[in-house]
């Protein structure tokens, strides 16, 4: 934890030379609360799921019935209703009814695709906080870069000062001083390119919070970030079967595709339409009066072109089954091995912090303490101190990328196992 106390430390000084007010920082919970509520993929996607359980009523209703009124048998001599016996002025009323087990399946099938729209607006939400907690994190990361840049700079600088004033009494060379600045000018074109690259990142970060791209972002100086010992590679892919939506929404998938089939084979089975009616005869100019009629209708479809038609569409359903099936198959192997990469990278990272903090930083930071003392005793040759100074800021940015990449990889998992309880 040595790395960490002297950026606490170096946190603390910038803070009380800059302060900030503490509602300016985004923390990692704020920017996830953030892009839940304003994220507009995800609005969309719940404007989605609203259509599709607007729509499953309206598959399992009838369809609108039809009024017609008609006039029948008119003499084109006179027009005159009253001229001729089966003259009439009709009303009537129809109404298809599809065979009684269609209507229900055709529900079915819109109550199928609204669970897929549920499932896939809670991946969507898994996804967009993974993405926005791996943003955040890399400018987390860039900002411990920029800090280490600076600090290394403030110490070349003061190995500039030793190189001129040894330089001055005769006991140093030109090309010491020379060198340093040379690296400083390195150092700040590291620090233009971090620079940029952070400006990109908050660009990506603002995209998801649906804010504009060039708005300032400021994070915490100081994280606490404790690394547990994860649940095991096979316990991990239980938890996605149970838990990740993305496989729920294909076995969703999967059932609306069997539905469809199903009402494809219904298909088979004729369709209904009854109707009745009822003719008004004028018989004001007749000579004996004259009845109304009363008529009714029904109607029957006949699938005579089966097999071209609905056999077809059975065999293409059946189709789509297996598809959706092979769709299935292929994404658990896929989050698989999205589990397997992202719990490998959290297992190396943190062995790697351990490392950096327990053994390589604190020899590498005491190996230029005593290179900068032998130096000055010219015991150290110039050269060697600056190396071992680029050495130690070559550790720290490691020790921050092993860092960040632990916490990317806790993000990811949340993602692909479909929920945050990933411990032992």
């Amino acid at each position: 934890m040595l790395v960490l106390y002297r950026y606490a430390l170096l946190s603390v000084c910038f803070y009380f030379m800059h302060p900030l007010k503490a509602e300016t920082l985004l923390t990692l919970e704020s920017a996830s609360q953030i892009a839940l509520s304003d994220n507009p993929n995800l609005a969309q996607i719940n404007a989605r799921l609203q259509v599709m359980q607007a729509i499953i009523p309206q598959r399992g209703a009838l369809p609108d019935p039809e009024i017609s009124f008609n006039a029948l048998n008119l003499p084109v001599n006179s027009f005159d209703l009253g001229q001729e016996n089966m003259t009439q002025m009709q009303f009537g009323f129809s109404q298809k009814i599809p065979f009684p087990t269609k209507l229900a399946l055709r529900e079915q099938v819109a109550t199928n695709e609204r669970n897929v729209v549920v499932e896939n607006l809670q991946e969507a939400r898994l996804q967009l906080v993974s993405d926005v907690k791996q943003q955040w994190w890399l400018i987390f990361y860039i900002d411990r870069v920029l800090t280490i840049i600076d600090s290394t700079q403030a110490l070349l600088r003061q190995f500039v000062e030793v190189a001129r004033i040894k330089y001055e009494v005769g006991q140093g060379l030109q090309q010491d001083v020379l060198l340093a600045q040379l690296e400083l000018s390195k150092l700040l074109d590291q620090k233009l390119i971090w620079q940029g690259q952070r400006k990109n990142t908050v660009a990506a970060l603002n995209s998801l919070l649906n804010q504009a791209a060039n708005q300032t972002i400021i994070l915490p100086k100081i994280v606490v970030a404790e690394f547990k010992k994860l649940l095991s590679e096979d316990t991990l892919y239980q938890q996605a079967q149970k838990f990740r939506a993305a496989l729920a929404a294909g076995q969703q998938q999967i059932q609306v595709a069997k539905s469809r089939l199903d009402l494809a084979e219904e298909d088979l089975y004729p369709d209904f339409k009854i109707g009745a009616f009822y003719g008004g005869r004028d018989d004001t100019l007749a000579s004996q009066r004259r009845d109304d009629f009363f008529s009714m209708k029904l109607s029957v479809t006949v699938p005579i072109f089966a097999q071209s038609k609905q056999n077809k569409a059975i065999q293409q359903r059946k189709v789509e089954v297996r598809q959706s099936v092979y769709a299935l198959q292929n994404l658990w192997n896929q989050v698989r091995k999205q589990i397997s990469i992202a719990y490998s990278d959290y297992q190396r990272s943190t062995q790697q912090i351990s490392l950096f903090e327990t053994g390589i930083i604190p020899q590498a930071r005491q190996t230029v303490a005593s290179m900068l003392s032998g130096y000055q005793v010219n015991k150290v040759d110039f050269l060697n101190l600056i190396r071992s100074e680029i050495t130690l800021f070559n550790y720290e940015m490691q020790y921050w990328h092993s860092f960040i990449e632990a916490n990317q990889a806790l993000a990811r998992l949340n993602a692909v196992v479909g929920q945050e309880n990933l411990y032992e």
